[in-house]
């Protein structure tokens, strides 16, 4: 297959020279979409998904402890070729999304994995009958096996929601059409063209002028955004309805009793938790978001704010442009100081095309880390465009990153985190590099701005993935009564925008169809509370660091090991930490609000 030729990712942001940025190397997972080694491993995968169902299906309840672990690890090397397979398709696809021979190969790859994969939902289903003296029984035979106690334990947690085994299979060869409009989503984002000032820019490059120190600039961004949403606004709400749909559809098949229900289970969180956090949030509205957007109005000299300037640079800050060298440079001293560790795990990726750096044309917008396979390593994507942000953004990803490394231990039935833990090493990387610019800072305007800065990205992390949390849920408590126009999804979103942003903000004529570019409501509905959990727990834990450092080190790359094997509880103990206590969160809100105090004595 030919490989669509990609950009020179010696990018420059609007004439900004940024200096080599880099780019992903996936040859550490295979050559090419032709590799002979690709299609061994689809032949092999093809083969020991058949093997497999052969051997157990029907035959789990007689097994002794030694079967039942060999099906375990032979479950995982299914799960660690399988894995490497879709990587490996949806890393290639993402770097260039409007590429053709990218789509269909990623969609081949979908499609062979969910044939192949069929014989195994057995797997789950018939571990689901098992009674627990049994499998308990087994576990006491062998330590081995009980390592994998967790696993089972998320897998069982599913039994009440569990249909019968026809219709789960019918369901899982289903999955395919579902990623279709995922797919449909990310090119519709992906292929938009927006012209700002006689540019014509992608989304990231539009969003990105939200921030420039010009306010026309901004302005004119915000409603070039405006006008794209709308010409494309009835794609994006049958997206919405079709996706919002068919959960509806699964969760009333399944029992569920609400539609959060599946994304508490998966995050191994009780749902009084996630309520707790969200309910703290909320109360906190005023202390946090109306108090510091009351204080940016003043600061910028405004009778009223726009959504144009929610994240508008301060006045006295300075718009240099930081080079991808001193980005690097501003994260690794950070990660060292903090532990050399840290730094000798995050090096590789700058060295060995483990970053995706640079906004290109039809390359996936935003950024994250993929852990790919435990016997591979993670990819971070950015689109940097040498914002101080932009630096945080490394920070975060790269805090992912590390996690993910250190968590490949496990294995692939535990390396992998739920969501309300997977934020952590990254939230708690962005702390650190923020707190060494802080203490560098020469002079009070420098500290104003980092503080600043730290305090929108901390009520953007908690305020906005909160308010976008209740968003999602009105969301889908409105599709049960029916199909939703535009201009439902238009009110719903509104709904939630001035009682989180406050009284100092007025919203512009089309700012109601912002909510149709947020991935997170298309690929992983409810995933936005996993944002505000993790910034509430890096809080605390970080106050526990600055309380008693001795030791604390240790601790906390044991917790990063540990993986998905552990439930909050455990992981966090060592820590004298435990976020069912419900005054919890007001520890995390407690150090947002703290920040919020000093800007406004140096006010005075």
């Amino acid at each position: 297959m030919r490989i669509q030729p990609l950009h020179d990712a010696n990018a420059s942001a609007g004439g900004k020279d940024l200096g080599k940025l880099p780019e992903w190397d996936l040859t550490d997972l295979y050559a090419s979409p032709d590799a002979p080694e690709l299609k061994r491993d689809l032949d092999w995968l093809e083969q020991a998904c058949r093997d497999f169902a052969e051997t157990f299906e029907g035959k789990l309840a007689d097994l002794d402890a030694a079967g039942m672990l060999e099906a375990v690890e032979r479950q995982e090397k299914i799960s660690a070729v399988s894995g490497r397979i879709m990587s490996y398709a949806g890393l290639h696809y993402y770097q260039l999304t409007t590429d053709a021979e990218r789509t269909k190969f990623l969609s081949d790859c979908q499609e062979k994995l969910t044939t192949y994969t069929t014989p195994l939902v057995f797997f789950s289903l018939e571990l689901n009958r098992l009674e627990d003296e049994f499998l308990n029984g087994l576990f006491a035979q062998n330590d081995a096996l009980a390592r994998y106690k967790p696993a089972f334990d998320r897998i069982r947690a599913m039994k009440p929601y569990q249909l019968s085994d026809e219709l789960e299979k019918f369901l899982h060869d289903l999955g395919v059409v579902g990623d279709a409009w995922e797919r449909l989503f990310d090119e519709t984002i992906a292929g938009l063209s927006f012209t700002v000032n006689g540019e014509e820019l992608t989304i990231e490059g539009t969003l990105n002028l939200l921030t420039d120190p010009d306010r026309p600039t901004r302005e004119a961004a915000a409603r070039e955004l405006a006008r794209v949403f709308a010409q494309n606004l009835r794609t994006f709400a049958r997206v919405h309805n079709t996706q919002t749909k068919e959960k509806e559809i699964l969760d009333r098949w399944r029992g569920m009793p609400t539609p959060q229900t599946g994304r508490h289970l998966a995050n191994d969180v009780e749902p009084e938790v996630v309520e707790a956090l969200r309910n703290a949030v909320v109360n906190a509205y005023p202390r946090l978001s109306h108090r510091y957007y009351e204080l940016k109005r003043k600061w910028l000299g405004l009778d009223r704010m726009q959504v144009w300037d929610r994240n508008a640079p301060l006045p006295l800050e300075d718009p240099r442009t930081v080079t991808w060298d001193e980005a690097r440079e501003t994260v690794m001293n950070a990660y060292n100081a903090f532990d050399p560790r840290m730094g000798e795990i995050a090096t590789p990726f700058f060295e060995k095309g483990w970053i995706d750096a640079a906004v290109k044309p039809g390359k996936a917008p935003g950024a994250f880390a993929h852990p790919t396979v435990t016997d591979v390593h993670p990819y971070v994507m950015l689109n940097y465009l040498g914002k101080p942000r932009d630096v945080m953004t490394l920070a975060h990803e790269l805090g992912h990153g590390v996690h993910q490394v250190l968590a490949a231990g496990q294995g692939e039935m535990l390396s992998s985190t739920p969501l309300t833990l997977a934020e952590t090493a990254s939230v708690f990387g962005e702390m650190l590099t923020f707190q060494r610019m802080l203490d560098n800072a020469a002079t009070d305007a420098e500290r104003k701005v980092l503080l600043a800065g730290k305090v929108e990205d901390m009520i953007n992390t908690v305020v906005r993935q909160i308010a976008f949390y209740d968003f999602e849920c009105k969301l889908h408590e409105a599709r049960r009564g029916g199909e939703l126009t535009p201009d439902d999804i238009n009110a719903l979103w509104m709904s939630v925008q001035s009682e989180s942003l406050g009284p100092a903000f007025d919203f512009m004529e089309g700012y109601e169809s912002f909510w149709c570019y947020v991935p997170h409501f298309v690929h992983s509905p409810f995933y936005v509370y996993a944002y505000a959990f993790g910034d509430g727990l890096v809080n605390a834990l970080y106050a526990a660091y600055q309380e008693a450092p001795e030791g604390f080190q240790d601790k906390y790359f044991d917790m990063l090991r540990a993986g998905g094997s552990k439930h909050h509880k455990a992981l966090l103990e060592p820590f004298g930490l435990d976020a069912t206590d419900p005054t919890f969160w007001d520890k995390g809100l407690g150090m947002i609000e703290s920040f919020i105090d000093q800007l406004e004595a140096m006010e005075g």
